[in-house]
């Protein structure tokens, strides 16, 4: 059994890599999420408001499937996902003295420029300087 919290990690170099891939598709799921909104469709209860669909139908909308299509590429490729209505993905890595911390990025910057560690969270980003 693993001393990590993760199975997979990532050196800055293949989480950048990665990134041009997962960029898009964060832009993606932020667009599905404002629209579920519109549609008044809970994504975390997987219902609509009301537990119904429009005008009763019971049937989830494609936007969710499109989601769910996208989260389980993230998962397989062991990217983390940590705020749909923020595009906030970390990617677990390995610092050079062996600690398990995330790579953190966030829709809209440019490149991975913030680590942190497991359980410290956004607010304790750090620069990609003190790596």
């Amino acid at each position: 059994m693993s001393a990590y919290f993760h199975n997979r990690h990532f050196t800055p170099e293949e989480a950048k890599e990665l990134l041009h891939t997962v960029r898009p598709l964060c832009e993606r799921l932020l667009k599905l999420k404002s629209t579920l909104d519109e549609l008044n469709y809970n994504l975390y209860k997987h219902e609509y408001f009301g537990g119904l669909g429009p005008n009763g139908s019971k049937f989830h909308p494609p936007e969710l499937e499109e989601v769910v299509k996208i989260m389980r590429f993230f998962e397989k490729e062991g990217v983390v996902v940590k705020s749909l209505e923020e595009g906030l993905i970390d990617f677990p890595s390995l610092r050079p003295n062996g600690e398990e911390v995330y790579l953190c990025w966030k829709t809209g910057e440019g490149d991975i420029a913030f680590w942190h560690t497991i359980d410290g969270g956004f607010s304790a980003r750090r620069s990609m300087i003190e790596w």
